[in-house]
């Protein structure tokens, strides 16, 4: 059985293949986030929820998920 955890993050990576792929195709068009942003949102998505400044409703995993590919790659957003 696979953890919640690794459920979310499987279906972040999903999700983000599907854009980059439908806005490659669609409108030659690559998706990328610089580095900084994030991380920062991977930090806005760790904090508990009384500590948020500004509401996130998606979980660590699923952003994480999202995320991991410009976090490795660093590509350099343009």
């Amino acid at each position: 059985m696979f953890t919640t955890f690794t459920l979310l993050f499987a279906a972040g990576v999903g999700c983000r293949l599907a854009l980059s792929w439908v806005l490659r195709t669609q409108f030659q068009i690559t998706l990328c986030v610089p580095q900084t942003l994030a991380i920062l949102v991977l930090l806005l998505a760790c904090l508990p929820s009384w500590l948020q400044p500004i509401p996130f409703p998606l979980p660590f995993s699923l952003t994480l998920g999202a995320l991991l590919s410009d976090l490795i790659l660093g590509r350099a957003a343009l």
